[in-house]
């Protein structure tokens, strides 16, 4: 979650956005699933179906952080505490999972982020979880990009070479303009480069996968909606951070956003419109496996997952 400076606007809100999506206003995602894809057991590794598209959450660590306002990016540390469920009972630490989403999507392999590479004190689980899944690294296609930060990033590559060698790489015009000018990430740039393809806002990355501009959280901040039939999932990247904290109060700002008014627009309009229409939301620094749903609850929201929390 390394920031790098403000280069961009943010672009329009995410209800626009959603707003043209092709589902009917009042339709809720009720149809059965379809039966997961065999995987063999694992606890980070979870296979499920997006109408007939096999899908995998992979485990690559986790994130904790003190909640002292310096490594944790919400600054009101009391109003932190007092939320329940927000800082674990345990270490009075703030836990945020990592977990990279793979997507069967005909005869493409698609990894969703590649997560931080060992980075920020995570487990580097990534490659692990990805050959448990029955796949190696050589047969990723596509690897769509949600943002820049180290923690979906920093899988990229491994001992100075590309991770995923024959993998092309989809990130935003916005996102790519924004590496190419942060320093730090001038030699991954540089060995990215004849991999990338960039897209503009809102663009069919695959068949199956559309883009959707999350603004707020970095220049061309991006989610994927998966679509197969009459199921669909959104993968929201940093949108939100805590299944906790950022749902039940959007309203609070963290210093890793970039434009934290926009950010906030998208949380809540994520919220508003997820609970509304029963959308599938992968959350990837959610509790694994990251699947669920928002619920309305009182005034506010709260996050409804889909199968318990694993380890």
């Amino acid at each position: 979650m390394t920031l790098y400076p403000r280069l961009a606007a943010a672009g329009l809100m995410l209800a626009a956005v959603l707003a043209g999506c092709s589902e009917p206003a009042q339709k809720a995602e009720t149809s059965a699933p379809a039966p997961a894809p065999a995987v063999a057991a694992n606890p980070d590794v979870h296979a499920f179906r997006i109408g007939q598209l096999e899908a995998v959450a992979l485990k690559d660590g986790d994130i904790v952080m003190p909640n002292d306002g310096k490594a944790s990016p919400w600054s009101n540390t009391e109003e932190v505490a007092a939320l329940a469920g927000a800082v674990d009972a345990a270490d009075g630490k703030i836990h945020l999972s990592v977990q990279p989403l793979l997507v069967r999507d005909g005869d493409r392999v698609v990894l969703i982020d590649t997560g931080a590479g060992g980075q920020m004190g995570t487990q580097n689980k990534l490659q692990a979880s990805l050959r448990t899944a029955g796949v190696d690294p050589a047969q990723v296609t596509d690897i769509l990009i949600s943002h820049a930060h180290g923690d979906h990033v920093g899988g990229l590559m491994a001992n100075g070479a590309l991770a995923f060698p024959n993998a092309v790489i989809h990130v935003s015009i916005p996102e790519w303009t924004a590496m190419q000018a942060y320093a730090p990430q001038a030699d991954m740039v540089r060995a990215l480069t004849p991999r990338v393809r960039p897209f503009a806002p809102g663009a069919q990355v695959t068949p199956s996968i559309r883009a959707v501009s999350l603004d707020g959280h970095t220049p061309g901040h991006t989610g994927y909606e998966i679509t197969s039939g009459d199921a669909r999932l959104l993968y929201i990247g940093d949108a939100l951070h805590s299944s906790i904290i950022s749902v039940q109060r959007p309203d609070w700002t963290n210093v890793w956003d970039d434009d934290n008014a926009a950010a906030v627009a998208t949380r809540q309009a994520l919220l508003e419109r997820g609970a509304s229409r029963n959308l599938l939301i992968y959350g990837v620094h959610f509790p694994f496996p990251g699947l669920g749903r928002f619920q309305r609850r009182d005034d506010g929201f709260i996050w409804v997952p889909e199968t318990p929390a694993q380890p």
